[in-house]
């Protein structure tokens, strides 16, 4: 039995976003978990897995990243929200909410695909006791798979950029890749894809802070051998950047767990649960 709150997250900047804390009847886990949705993910999509880690008694927060969901405020054309904004202000409001709440030292920050990425520009990284990056890559172009390496070009360099100019937002809901974005969050995910390392590819332009040197918190990578995105050469390519912290890549088969796929999504699926422990495996390791 667990009590869920819906409640506001206010950052740095004065911008509001929205959330959901998740408490179990009964606390018996000293870290608190923040789950960091991935671009385009709105928090609704991991209420089952939320709820299932406030069950094993977890403290559990999900929330929406500015100009996503429900922290969208007014139109999406008008948002300026970036990835930038993400991983410098987002993801550190989160934290300081969510140790507030519940007065622990650290928390767990577990990150699905860019929630998992952006650690190294968190000023608040030193408040993070471990990382779970569950398809956490960098997601460089050259080492996509499968029709992902052939839709890429085309949403980064033809979707993107008209959709940008003629609706003023990146488009990708048609294509089935969450909700559309803000123009900057498109802009920047293509700009930082297009190069091996992700958000380090904003280091001196966009981002004048790199803490990824000074991380020393364990980060590990989950991973599906079918994931077009999350390839293997992607998820080395984002575990280097973290040379002080200890790092580990999870692989999962699965055809190992009897599912036909399991990809860059389905983990966090009701259809998916019997993952769920490995995962609370990793998180307790």
């Amino acid at each position: 039995m667990e009590n869920i709150e819906k409640l506001w997250i206010s950052c740095k900047d004065g911008y509001q976003l929205a959330a959901q804390l998740y408490t179990p009847s009964q606390i018996s886990k000293t870290y608190p978990i923040l789950i960091c949705p991935a671009t385009g993910i709105t928090q609704s999509f991991y209420h089952a897995f939320a709820s299932w880690l406030c069950q094993q008694g977890y403290v559990v927060m999900i929330f929406d990243f500015r100009g996503i969901g429900q922290s969208l405020h007014g139109r999406l054309s008008q948002s300026s929200a970036s990835i930038v904004d993400w991983g410098t202000l987002d993801i550190p409001a989160a934290i300081t909410t969510l140790l507030s709440r519940t007065h622990a030292e650290k928390v767990i920050l577990l990150g699905h695909s860019a929630g998992g990425q952006l650690l190294g520009i968190n000023p608040l990284y030193h408040q993070v006791h471990r990382v779970i990056a569950v398809a956490g890559s960098t997601g460089h172009i050259k080492g996509l798979k499968g029709k992902t390496k052939l839709l890429a070009p085309v949403m980064f360099n033809l979707v993107f950029p008209a959709s940008s100019l003629i609706k003023g937002y990146g488009a990708t809901q048609f294509i089935g890749m969450g909700e559309n974005l803000p123009k900057l969050v498109a802009k920047q995910w293509r700009q930082f894809c297009s190069q091996s390392g992700y958000i380090k590819n904003a280091i001196g332009k966009t981002v004048h802070h790199d803490f990824h040197t000074q991380i020393v918190c364990p980060v590990t990578s989950i991973w599906a051998t079918d994931d077009e995105i999350a390839t293997e050469i992607n998820v080395k390519d984002l575990l280097r950047l973290y040379p002080n912290a200890p790092t580990k890549m999870i692989e999962l088969n699965p055809k190992s767990f009897g599912f036909k796929s399991i990809g860059h999504m389905l983990m966090f699926k009701k259809s998916h649960q019997t993952l769920w422990p490995l995962i609370q495996q990793q998180i307790e390791s």
